[in-house]
């Protein structure tokens, strides 16, 4: 397990948003909630142009978080260091709060897919993303976060549960983890557990972030609901109250707002920001 010191300046435990270009100049203008950013770092591998000016403008004004989607940490290979170099590159000069990775993989020989998959949860498994995730921060030179997935299959191989998965995976290496609160309503409902069993058993000391996002609703073919991770709209009630019961474990953190399909305008992402500002005040409010 490697050792780094904490980010200079951590993300604040109040509303992000997921940054988009055509949101800059209101953005900047009049952020509202909207404390802090996220971005995905396969978006700013370039070596100039607008997409970097504006980033670079907009962590002159707010902690930027960096949410990686093409690592496959969870993938069998070992990890393209090619694309850790560009992503090393990125964290060099943009210096952000926060790094995150997902429990997925995306690739493998040499094919990359476009989607984050899913993989057993085994003793196997565990020393591999271990190894994984200890090149990448020995390469970043700081911790990262790992993020729950949103899940549609169950694994018969599975002898460790996800949250336990997670937790040692924190344990061996230092990371941090990333709790998406929409994927623990996702998975429970498609699965058939408890989400509220799901945070009791999270390591909630660990978490650096939490994400909000929307889900499509759509059945089975058993009739059965089925839900689809799609950030493609607001978050739904259900998912608000599990994080209004997650804060009130965990305490306020930093919450992120993830639209990324069908954005709507400005106005309609803020409101998301301020009901996330709402429910972590009532988490900060005495009992």
């Amino acid at each position: 397990m490697l050792d780094f010191a904490p980010p200079r300046d951590p993300l604040p435990a109040a509303p992000g948003v997921g940054y988009k270009p055509q949101h800059f100049a209101a953005a900047t203008g009049d952020p509202g909630a909207v404390r802090w950013f996220e971005i995905h770092a396969e978006n700013y591998m370039g070596d100039g142009g607008r997409p970097l000016a504006q980033l670079r403008h907009l962590a002159e004004r707010f902690p930027i978080s960096v949410h990686g989607v093409g690592l496959s940490i969870g993938g069998e290979d070992p990890l393209d260091e090619a694309h850790l170099d560009r992503l090393r590159h990125l964290c060099a000069w943009l210096q952000p709060a926060s790094f995150s990775e997902h429990l997925a993989w995306s690739s493998h020989g040499g094919s990359y897919y476009n989607d984050l998959l899913p993989l057993p949860y085994t003793d196997a498994s565990l020393a591999r993303i271990a190894d994984h995730i200890d090149r990448v921060q020995e390469a970043l030179q700081r911790p990262m976060l790992l993020e729950n997935p949103s899940s549609y299959l169950a694994f018969a191989e599975s002898t460790w549960s996800e949250p336990d998965f997670l937790s040692e995976l924190a344990r061996r290496t230092g990371c941090g983890l990333l709790l998406d609160v929409n994927n623990v309503f996702v998975s429970a409902t498609n699965l058939g557990f408890e989400p509220r069993a799901y945070i009791d058993a999270f390591a909630l000391a660990r978490v650096g972030e939490i994400h909000l996002g929307g889900h499509d609703r759509q059945s089975d073919d058993h009739g059965a609901p089925l839900l689809i991770d799609d950030h493609g709209r607001a978050v739904a009630d259900p998912v608000w109250e599990l994080l209004g019961y997650t804060l009130a474990r965990s305490g306020p953190k930093p919450v992120l707002i993830e639209w990324d399909t069908d954005v709507p305008g400005w106005p309609v992402l803020e409101a998301e920001a301020a009901r996330a500002e709402a429910v972590l005040a009532r988490a900060a409010a005495p009992a």
